[in-house]
């Protein structure tokens, strides 16, 4: 074998940078013409001939971090078969092939859902670690249920207010960028909780800053899906991406009680804290990875640069908020039954995921474990219900099926099934505790259609605003779990029912909903057009 060191000298102009190796790789076809036309003194190359065995000492890695160290005889002649076409199309590279990796042939709307359905995984498991750790908290701090509904509320405040600014910010800046600080955002403040538990306004304000990042994140998924998934399979997109809600509550139900039960409250909030940080940095590093393989191509920004685009991206800020048509938005019929619609859906699915653990304690006699293996049977059975929903809607699209009806079909069974299933459950039938789950169970996971329905219609209507049609209706929608889930720690130290407390409010609202969505939704597209 044999080894080259060439002169500096002889190859200013020689090497380019591969953008996926980062490191020189020369052009043999441009060496030997070079080397044919250059004087010998500078064409002069030194040789090391080793008098070694090739393949029994000859060193196993010829590049190291990207810099080429060594090349064999063979390779060389290779190379210099194969010419200046051949390394450019990558054949005669030296280094890891990125485009070889099985993932890179997955089609990129593909992996953007999926990647948004982690995140949404570990956004409910945020979400419902305090609906589990509120009973010892209770009990160690002296909370009634009125103070363990004010701290579960509080999650809400934070969502509410986030969910307009969401909405623009993902439609200004892209749902993608969003999304990480949404993970970033809810994940700090998640671990942050065992550290403020003690001081009530501090567990409040962290709760807060969990409810600002999981609400910026609906709006962000929105915004990627009405960008990137087409009409025909936009049901099955939104269904896997907020079908990671529910898989997120069941692991999150799954582990917190174990995890309470032998190593403390606290460890559920900083185990799933920690899993929101690695989401985030995998995604970020994975994003850098991508961006440094066309770092070279890139040029550096002139001085000063920096804060011009700062201030052009303010300016571009303030035009895209004012062509916002908000009073378009407010003078359509449809806009207002989504909004409607979104806050009777979100009161008896808040109230019922804050509660049901303390109900299966406290009405049905079950012990933490058993309460929270009862509560992962709605989301699971949600998990499947979403799947025969979001086929059965895009078939219906396929077949020619008005969109309007399809998706106010869908948004029936979500209300009408768990109004029946709680006005079961709120009479006195003396059913046994496992027939009273069983039913609940059922009407909870059939809620899971409104997937195919109401938070379809937004991106049926306009694509273009979608994010911020989101952010009008969630805001509303998160108000009952402000008022809500407080509300029924309330009427529950005030009546002692669970009925009048957690069943009532939720059937009124379910019944009145499906009346407004059958009446005035629409899924036709919109313009939306700013004439004011």
């Amino acid at each position: 074998m044999a080894k080259f060191t060439p002169l500096a000298e002889n190859f200013r102009s020689l090497p380019h940078y591969n953008t996926i190796s980062r490191g020189p790789v020369f052009n043999t076809s441009v060496l030997k013409l070079h080397l044919l036309h250059s004087p010998p003194s500078r064409s002069r190359l030194n040789f090391r001939v080793l008098c070694i065995k090739e393949k029994e000492t000859a060193p196993k890695k010829e590049r190291v971090a990207g810099v080429l160290t060594g090349l064999r005889v063979n390779e060389l002649e290779q190379l210099s078969s194969e010419g200046e076409t051949g390394l450019q199309s990558g054949s005669g590279e030296v280094g890891f092939d990125w485009k070889s990796l099985p993932w890179k042939n997955i089609p990129d709307r593909y992996k953007l859902i999926g990647t948004t359905s982690l995140a949404f995984v570990i956004c409910n498991m945020d979400k419902v670690n305090l609906s589990i750790a509120i009973i010892p908290m209770s009990h160690q701090f002296g909370w009634n249920s009125s103070v363990a509904g004010l701290v579960q509320s509080s999650f809400f405040w934070g969502y509410a207010l986030s969910q307009l600014p969401g909405g623009w910010l993902a439609k200004t800046f892209g749902g993608r960028k969003v999304l990480k600080f949404g993970v970033l955002t809810w994940s700090v403040a998640t671990a942050l909780v065992p550290l403020l538990a003690g001081v009530l306004p501090g567990l409040i304000l962290s709760r807060i800053l969990v409810g600002i990042g999981e609400g910026v994140s609906p709006s962000a998924a929105t915004d990627l899906i009405a960008r990137s998934i087409p009409l025909s399979e936009r049901s099955r997109a939104v269904a896997f991406v907020f079908g990671g809600l529910s898989v997120g509550s069941v692991t999150g139900l799954l582990l917190a009680p174990p995890l309470i039960q032998n190593f403390g409250w606290e460890s559920v909030f900083y185990m799933f804290g920690i899993l929101g940080l690695a989401w985030f940095l995998g995604f970020q590093y994975f994003e850098d990875q991508k961006a440094s393989f066309t770092a070279e191509s890139i040029s550096l920004s002139p001085p000063g640069s920096m804060t011009q685009t700062w201030n052009t991206t303010l300016n571009e800020l303030g035009v895209s908020l004012k062509e916002v048509p908000w009073k378009a938005f407010f003078r359509s019929q449809a806009v207002w039954a989504m909004i409607y619609t979104h806050f009777c859906g979100s009161w008896g699915h808040y109230t019922c995921l804050s509660w049901l653990p303390t109900y299966f304690s406290e009405e049905l006699n079950l012990n933490l474990a058993e309460a929270a293996w009862v509560s992962i049977l709605p989301p699971l059975a949600s998990i499947f219900v979403t799947s025969i929903a979001a086929q059965f809607a895009d078939h219906l699209i396929a077949n020619g099926v008005e969109v309007t009806t399809v998706r106010k079909i869908c948004q029936s069974i979500a209300f009408l099934a768990p109004a029946i299933c709680m006005t079961l459950s709120s009479l006195d039938l003396g059913l046994p505790p496992w027939e009273m789950v069983g039913i609940l169970t059922g009407g909870l996971a059939l809620s899971s259609f409104a997937l195919s329905g109401l938070y379809c219609t937004h991106q049926d209507m306009s694509p273009e605003y979608a994010s911020i049609l989101l952010g009008i209706t969630n805001t509303v929608g998160a108000v009952p779990g402000i008022v809500g889930v407080a509300l029924t720690g309330y009427l529950l130290d005030s009546t002692h029912s669970w009925s009048m407390s957690l069943f009532a409010p939720s059937i009124f609202f379910y019944l009145t909903g499906t009346i407004v969505w059958l009446t005035f939704a629409s899924s036709k597209p919109q313009t939306f057009s700013k004439t004011d």
